[in-house]
């Protein structure tokens, strides 16, 4: 028999567990020009519109030491792709219609792009991180991104292929 009052509304909930939400409020997804982070971001952006949620797409600029020492303009390189990137985000929320119909932001780091999107995801507080596979033939051997955001255990984390 029953009261009829909900017993999960009170003092019974876990510790850190939030009240009237459902889903999640953030969801950071990380960029890098490559086919499967288009994908990632594809999919993130479709998450955080069915679920209300701020979406925060990460580029990290990565740090080139060889690129530098032999002259080349690494930071002008990275700042174009990062430009790009902005570019066609907003080309593709354009294309949704309504611009309230999907909350983003748009964040450039620079370094290690595991320890970058460690880091926006924590100060974000996240709820969810969204990346695509890796396309390099050496993180099979040293470890993805991916792989080390999954070890990390703090979100939940999505690689899209």
């Amino acid at each position: 028999m029953t009261d009829g009052t909900d017993r999960h509304a009170g003092g019974n909930a876990p510790a850190g567990f939030e009240l009237g939400t459902d889903g999640p409020g953030t969801i950071v997804v990380g960029l890098d020009g490559s086919d499967s982070s288009y994908r990632a971001a594809a999919y993130g952006a479709g998450l955080a519109r069915r679920q209300g949620a701020l979406v925060a797409f990460v580029y990290v600029q990565p740090v080139q030491a060889a690129g530098a020492m032999m002259g080349v303009a690494v930071d002008a390189i990275t700042q174009e792709v990062a430009e790009g990137l902005l570019a066609e985000i907003r080309q593709a929320v354009e294309r949704l219609g309504d611009p309230r119909s999907l909350r983003w932001e748009f964040r450039t780091f620079h370094g290690d792009p595991y320890h970058e999107l460690a880091k926006a995801a924590d100060d974000l507080r996240a709820d969810a991180v969204v990346v695509g596979v890796s396309e390099h033939v050496g993180h099979r051997i040293v470890g993805s991104v991916a792989v080390r955001l999954v070890r990390a255990g703090r979100w939940p984390v999505t690689v899209v292929p």
